[in-house]
């Protein structure tokens, strides 16, 4: 099902019973946080929060910040349509079996053509609610004058005052954290050689009321684009949009390969085609329906700022390092807009549930790769990178280390730190469980193995950044070929006749 925008998901998770309202004045300077962090961590990922009276600087934003909307299996299924995020992903993997690809690059490729089966390319229009409110800077007039009619169409929703970087509802998060961030934007940027489009997510430090950092790390599409505008110095358009479907901020972190457009993604996912409007001060495109639109670009001529620090989802503060500086040129808006908000730092949080949704759903690539796959598991206190846990249908020597070496040449798999293959009768999303294999199946020395590779620019253990060691255990029953030379025994079951006549005793 389609979201018109996230005040309609939002009230959906109410009907359902799954939102909690906080009526009361909260400050956007930590106190959400706190509020937040205690919801995210009960069991089950508590509740989605929305605190209808969020403050800046004392004063109530007309905003609502919506939290944690995503932060449980029930309510990440509810953001894309479905009953459960299994019941997505057996569609998509059942879409892709039409035609057994032979390659990584075939696999990319049909999973293209596969989400195009359902909705045709994101549709342009002319205008949309994104533009119920159009606010635009002037790069001459630092005053930041309200602009006349007819940019305005209801200057009375924003009581006269202009959207602007510093009355918006962004978050201060954590006590050490630099400044205030917008921790669930969808960031919109464009190769300037081919025109392919990327949708990713990165965080974004307010400095002042229109100009941000942009941590973009390295590895990532964003990057990759802004180095090409810095080879040529031109001024590089981006744009930032919030809300909308909560399908978009799913899509943005997904580990889409480079060139396929998350929006089509987005648009399978919410089973109706994306309408796209055309930026008001650039050219880039966002959806018609998002709640807020933060338009700008970055000059290649300027010197790079020190953004941060800021509390990670590593679990620790991220130190501050030069990034590009975003400058804001407009702010659009919904009449209705409702602030969409996330944060990060000791897991379990939200994002849990964001990367293991994206796990579940892609999982049938991987398998096409490596048939011999069973499951894959990012446990939480993983942090997303830190912990694969791979089983397996181990048919011959040495083939749990074929699937590591695959696996960290799979696009963001090259940051997993370690990668933990065990047999197929494991449960991987049972930590005690793989634990139990881990430590009883293993020999340190003859079963693990090190490389080495990119890593995490996030990662504060690396002696050097985005460069480290990959550790690969196998975890699984030893063969002949791979220099075992006693009998494997056999693991502890009752049985099964004397379990179900005691069951039946009960």
């Amino acid at each position: 099902m389609a979201h018109a925008s996230y005040r309609a998901f939002v009230e959906e998770l109410e009907r359902a019973g799954e939102l909690r309202r906080i009526s009361e004045p909260v400050a956007t300077e930590l106190e959400i946080t706190a509020i937040a962090d205690r919801e995210m961590k009960k069991p089950g990922g508590g509740q989605a929060l929305l605190f209808e009276k969020p403050t800046v600087n004392g004063v109530v934003s007309p905003f609502p910040v919506a939290i944690n909307t995503m932060g449980s299996w029930k309510r990440m299924a509810m953001s894309m349509g479905a009953e459960t995020v299994d019941a997505v992903a057996d569609e998509l993997g059942t879409l892709m079996k039409a035609k057994p690809p032979t390659s990584f690059g075939e696999a990319i490729k049909l999973l293209g053509t596969a989400i195009e089966l359902r909705h045709a390319r994101p549709k342009r229009v002319k205008s949309g609610p994104c533009k119920d409110v159009i606010h635009r800077f002037d790069p001459a007039d630092p005053s930041n004058v309200w602009p006349p009619a007819p940019d305005v169409k209801d200057p009375a929703t924003f009581d006269r005052q202009p959207p602007t970087l510093l009355n918006l509802p962004i978050l201060r998060c954590w006590p050490l954290d630099g400044g205030r961030f917008v921790t669930l934007p969808c960031v919109v940027t464009q190769d300037p050689d081919t025109g392919e489009r990327n949708l990713g997510m990165y965080r974004v430090q307010v400095y002042d009321d229109r100009t941000t950092g942009m941590h973009w790390q390295l590895q990532k599409v964003a990057a990759r684009h802004g180095r090409r505008y810095y080879e040529t110095g031109q001024r590089m358009p981006v744009t930032i949009f919030l809300g909308g479907d909560p399908v978009y901020p799913f899509a943005a972190t997904a580990p889409l390969p480079d060139g396929l457009d998350e929006f089509l993604l987005a648009g399978y996912l919410r089973r109706k085609s994306i309408e796209l409007v055309k930026c008001e001060t650039n050219d880039l495109e966002v959806p018609a329906n998002a709640d807020i639109v933060i338009e700008g670009y970055i000059d290649p001529t300027e010197p790079l700022r020190m953004e941060g620090p800021f509390g990670d989802h590593t679990g620790y503060y991220t130190l501050p390092e030069p990034y590009p500086v975003f400058h804001v040129t407009a702010i659009t808006h919904r009449k209705d807009a409702v602030y969409p908000a996330t944060i990060v730092g000791i897991p379990p949080m939200e994002d849990f549930y964001i990367g293991a949704a994206s796990v579940k759903l892609f999982l049938p690539i991987f398998k096409m790769n490596f048939p011999e796959i069973v499951d894959i598991a990012l446990p939480a206190e993983g942090t997303f990178h830190n912990a694969v846990i791979v089983s397996i249908r181990k048919t011959y020597p040495m083939q749990a280390y074929k699937v590591m070496h695959g696996l960290w040449g799979m696009g963001q798999m090259m940051f997993t730190k370690y990668i933990v293959v065990v047999d197929a009768d494991v449960d991987v999303h049972n930590t005690s469980e793989v634990l139990f294999h881990l430590c009883a199946n293993t020999d340190p020395q003859r079963d693990s193995v090190f490389t080495r590779g990119p890593a995490d620019v996030l990662d504060h253990a690396t002696s050097e950044i985005a460069i480290g060691t990959k550790l690969g255990i196998d975890a699984t029953r030893k063969l002949a070929g791979e220099g075992f030379k006693r009998e494997w025994p056999p693991i502890i079951r009752m049985d099964p006749e004397v379990a179900a006549r005691v069951a039946r005793l009960g």
